[in-house]
Parts: structure tokens; sequence; C-alpha cells
């Protein structure tokens, strides 16, 4: 399980941090691509936007599993990060996850790539609400909905705060207070980009580190493989911490496969100690 290389390469360095779904797997929150994953489909932005009965199934399965996302804990993994940027090792995080465990564990310095779950935000006018005040609404306007879901079974939440659900199709869903236009979770969908300025900010935070650190994340996306070129075009050392093969492996100084959880609060463990001696 111990790996003294990855100590070696982060001990002294300032380290920037590039999460992704296998960091949030021991919290319960299923990964997509992990080796043990059920097949998924997470929605495109094209199919939210084109079709009202997209937008109906999405909001009812939203209703169900965003509850389950908040209520969700940070874990070993996450709490280990929080440590060690108090101990001011990790300079911050970058993560491609929407369910805020970063902040939950106590980390200061989080760059939410692809947004959180608990906003809402207006395709139209950009009107933003938090996801538990429209829940209050969904919930009038939908009475007993989660009732009769929740006794036809245990709802199943994917990564993106879905549930999954058959009977959507009386679902009644909202639309922008301010303008009608169309409401959608601040939520990165596949086929949308990262805002420009959020992207830059974790350039920033790469290019201020000394090394970067990847937990959990096949890097499939290319939203977040780009930090991970940008880190070796700076000649900084990259340390992979994920169960199985990604895509940056090539580039990697350091790669472990294995769970986020146990590394993780093993390196806190050992960096701390290195550092008080």
């Amino acid at each position: 399980m111990e790996s003294p290389e990855l100590v070696a390469l982060l001990a002294g360095r300032r380290v920037a941090v590039l999460t992704g779904a296998g960091i949030s797997t021991d919290s319960g929150i299923p990964d997509y691509r992990g080796p043990d994953s059920p097949p998924a489909n997470p929605m495109t932005i094209r199919q939210f936007t084109s079709s009202r009965a997209f937008r109906q199934r999405y909001w009812a399965r939203n209703h169900l599993g965003w509850r389950h996302m908040a209520q969700t804990l940070p874990n070993a993994g996450h709490r280990a990060l929080a440590h060690l940027e108090r101990a001011g090792v990790v300079s911050g995080v970058i993560t491609q996850n929407v369910d805020l465990l970063h902040t939950k564990a106590g980390s200061r310095n989080v760059i939410n790539l692809h947004g959180t779950y608990a906003q809402v935000v207006c395709l139209n006018c950009g009107y933003t609400m938090s996801r538990a005040a429209l829940a209050d609404e969904l919930e009038a306007a939908n009475p007993g909905f989660t009732e009769r879901a929740e006794q036809i079974g245990g709802i199943a939440v994917a990564p993106d705060a879905d549930a999954v659900v058959t009977d959507t199709a009386s679902f009644h869903f909202i639309d922008c207070p301010s303008c009608a236009g169309m409401l959608k979770p601040d939520i990165v969908y596949f086929g949308e980009s990262v805002r420009k300025e959020i992207v830059a900010q974790a350039y920033s935070m790469v290019e201020e580190s000394e090394a970067l650190l990847v937990a959990g994340s096949s890097l499939t996306v290319f939203s977040g493989y780009r930090f991970v070129r940008q880190a070796a075009a700076l000649g900084m050392p990259i340390a992979i911490v994920n169960r199985g093969v990604t895509r940056g492996d090539n580039l990697a100084t350091v790669k472990v496969d294995s769970g986020c959880s146990p590394m993780l609060a093993l390196l806190a463990d050992e960096l701390s100690g290195l550092m008080s001696a």
C-alpha cells in the first residue's frame, strides 16, 4: 500500500491537486468510468436544451438524487487533502466533481471546474438560485412524488446528482422565476465548455505550484487532462493515484494504482511526519 516514491516526489513541494470521481466513491457516489462502474449515459447539453421531455426526465431524477448528494459526507481522502492544505503542502484543489465534498471536508482553496449540484442557473438571463430553494418549489408542484418513487425501490444516484427513476412523465418542472427561461443545474454538462475564467484560475493554481497530484481521475475528459499537459510542459513532477489506467499515465513521474482514500490518508501522515521531524 505504501508508496515511498509518491512521498519522495511530493515532500518539500507545494502541490496542486486535481481530483475526479474516484475520490468520492468511498463516500458512496459512484464513478462513471472506474473499473466497477455501471454503464452510464449522462445527459448532454444538447439533449437538455432541445427537448422538454428530456428536461422533465432530468428534473424528476435530479429532484430525487440531489438530496442524497447533499447528505453525502467527505471521506478520508477529502479530509487528508484538507489537512495537507492546512499544513501548507497543498496549494489548492481543482475538482471535476460537483459534490462539494472538498469544501465539506474543510479545503478552502477549491476550484469547482464543473460547477456544483447546489446551485441552479437560468440559461436565458443568468438568474441563479440555490438547489434547496428550487426543491421546495418542485415539492409543492409534485406532491407525493418523492414518497411514491421511494416506495417503488431504492434510489440509485449518479455522480451528477441524477437518480435513476422510470416514471417521470407526470413530473412538473419549473422555469426561471425571473424571465421564464430554462433553468439548469449550475453543472457543466457533456458537450458544454468550462467557463474561461475558471480555466484561467486553475491554470494559475498549477503554475504557482511545484508539483501536480491527480487523485481519482481517469483523465478521459480534456477539461481535467489539460492541467496534466500544462504541468508536463512546465517540467513539473506529476503524481497520479487512481484505480486503473489513465490518459495521463505516460506523463506521470509516479503512478500509484490504488483507491484514493487509503493512499491519500497515508500520504498525509507521511508528509506531516516529515514536516514535524
